[in-house]
């Protein structure tokens, strides 16, 4: 709104603007090229959704908070934009603390507005006050409480700078509700000026060519590919510099897809759930070179075990996890891009791998993945198998946590970064489905398939209304096993078969739930079955609900039993 009187005049000529603290949060969204919020309204954010409604911005109404930021995880995640979300003071800004928490973790950009109360009565225990930037503090990259209208257009700048650049992340911004609604001169900011945040983007080429020398001397090396390659959008370069060493690759959970799953040289996922022959690779190997992963317990097992004879080159763009777990010979702070091109400069002459890859090709014949097939039941492995075949490996899949999470990483073989979107660190049950509306909107011509538990969608099934109301054609798999089939797995191996609250809870009817939100469902028992409701629900392009009952105790292997090392799997079958 431009001032009218004779001092605004004098304010618009010298490059100010008068305006309301909400109309300058849209002028200031749309700066930074944000083309959707997700959100739900309460009486701290009216101002602001009072603009969204005034300027038409493009805003998703989710049904709980917490499915807005699993929403605008997946919408990031696949689309590499920060994701957006807005949600009230009080319940509503603590209901995103889980999916702040888990974007933190897994590194993923957010930037998150939150209502509070008016700047006069905080600290009153006002009606719906929390303290979310003391709240959120231990688990953003930063956060913000706005005190003036002219500090929001250097804030909302600098939130989205911190949020995408170094290790991605999120941000929180709270704004006061008298902040909202006042009004102020303001100057929008050219660029952003933070002199303590500098992310160190480009390797020391010293240490680069120390890690090329022992690329030329290792005889048994591996690549450990994370999410740091996906968020660099690194994934050509990584193609190119395993290829051009014949060293073979593996991937954590998060990194699925940075290589393809399909190449010779790849190894399968590492870790608790992962391979026998990536995990014998990281414990037999001479040289490990790791790429955008953050050695988290998940995926070593008893460090005491975990490549012990090899020359260890950590590259990662965050210093603070290089050495935090795993000691380092040859350390790299920088972007996974530029490294890797970096060492695509160098010189190199041929690998000595011939030896290994043969080895590592016989692990991987002898000790595949395995499940017994059973023509009584549908096997989930099977299911995630008919995922793929139905999908010609080219959906984008989401998860919740827990078996069916670990069988999607085992038996979809992800070819493209930006394909699996799933929880890691934190394990999030409820992430899965709302993931998948995020992704289907920020990539609406591809197949998306939320691949769920029945303990997991029950968190956030609500979000059906979302699918519904925006006809999003996003794919809900369940793949019920009538318990918390993970929980289960732990009970029956580590606890003698106790099965304390793991299964024989009541279940609703899925199919039943999803027609009461308008939208098809469809309950399945075979393999044939499986394999026709896919096709037709990837040819007919519309929201849809498969409740798959999978034979009920199915349990993951191969897997690494807590305390033990990466080499001590159970439930390998040769």
């Amino acid at each position: 709104m431009k001032a009218s009187s004779a001092a605004g005049k004098a304010l618009e000529q010298s490059g100010l603007e008068i305006v309301s603290g909400s109309d300058l949060l849209i002028q200031l969204l749309h700066e930074q090229e944000t083309d959707i919020i997700f959100g739900y309204p309460g009486g701290a954010v009216l101002p602001i959704y009072d603009a969204i409604y005034r300027h038409a911005f493009r805003h998703v109404l989710t049904r709980h908070e917490q499915g807005a930021i699993h929403a605008a995880q997946g919408y990031a995640r696949v689309s590499g934009k920060p994701g957006v979300v807005i949600a009230t003071s009080g319940p509503g800004a603590t209901n995103l603390v889980t999916g702040i928490a888990d974007a933190m973790i897994d590194s993923i950009p957010l930037v998150i507005f939150t209502g509070q109360v008016a700047t006069t009565v905080i600290g009153t225990d006002a009606f719906q006050e929390a303290d979310i930037v003391g709240i959120t503090m231990p688990i953003t990259k930063h956060n913000y409480q706005v005190r003036d209208v002219r500090d929001l257009p250097r804030i909302v700048k600098e939130a989205f700078h911190i949020a995408t650049t170094g290790r991605p992340g999120p941000v929180v911004i709270d704004i006061p509700k008298d902040i909202a609604v006042s009004n102020g001169a303001v100057q929008l900011p050219s660029d952003v000026h933070l002199p303590g945040y500098q992310p160190n983007t480009q390797p020391n080429l010293l240490q680069v060519k120390r890690l090329t020398e022992a690329v030329m001397e290792a005889k048994m090396p591996v690549i450990l590919a994370g999410a740091g390659v996906i968020n660099a959008k690194a994934s050509e370069e990584l193609l190119l510099f395993a290829e051009r060493h014949s060293i073979p690759v593996t991937n954590t959970l998060l990194g699925l897809g940075s290589f393809p799953g399909d190449h010779p040289l790849f190894l399968g996922m590492a870790g608790m759930h992962g391979t026998y022959a990536a995990n014998m690779a990281l414990y037999e190997c001479d040289l490990l070179i790791s790429i955008g992963a953050r050695f988290d317990d998940r995926l070593t097992g008893n460090l005491r075990s975990f490549a012990k004879r090899a020359t260890v080159s950590h590259i990662d763009i965050d210093p603070a996890e290089i050495g935090k777990n795993v000691y380092t010979h040859i350390p790299i702070v920088g972007c996974a891009k530029r490294t890797l091109k970096a060492l695509l400069h160098e010189v190199h002459e041929s690998g000595q791998t011939a030896e290994w890859r043969l080895e590592l090709d016989r692990l991987k014949e002898d000790f595949p993945l395995w499940y017994l097939a059973d023509e009584h039941s549908l096997k989930p492995q099977k299911l995630v198998q008919l995922i793929y075949e139905a999908s010609a490996g080219e959906a984008i899949v989401t998860t919740d946590v827990g078996q069916h999470q670990m069988w999607a990483a085992q038996y979809y073989a992800f070819a493209k970064p930006n394909r699996w979107v799933t929880s890691g660190g934190l394990g999030t049950m409820g992430f899965g489905f709302p993931a998948a509306i995020g992704a289907q909107l920020a990539e609406p011509g591809t197949p998306v398939v939320a691949v769920v538990g029945d303990g997991g969608f029950q968190m956030t099934l609500q979000e059906l209304s979302v699918i519904k109301e925006w006809q999003l054609p996003v794919i809900i798999v369940i793949v019920n096993n009538g318990s918390l089939g993970m929980v289960r797995q732990w009970q029956q191996i580590f606890y003698d078969g106790r099965y304390s609250e793991s299964t024989g809870s009541h279940q609703p009817d899925f199919v039943k739930l999803a027609e009461a939100y308008g939208i098809e469902g469809v309950r399945v028992s075979t393999e044939e079955e499986a394999a026709v409701q896919l096709r037709k629900a990837l040819q007919e392009k519309k929201p849809i609900l498969l409740d798959c009952t999978v034979t009920p105790e199915e349990n993951v292997y191969p897997m690494i039993a807590p305390g033990k090392g990466i080499h001590e799997m159970i439930g390998v079958k040769p």
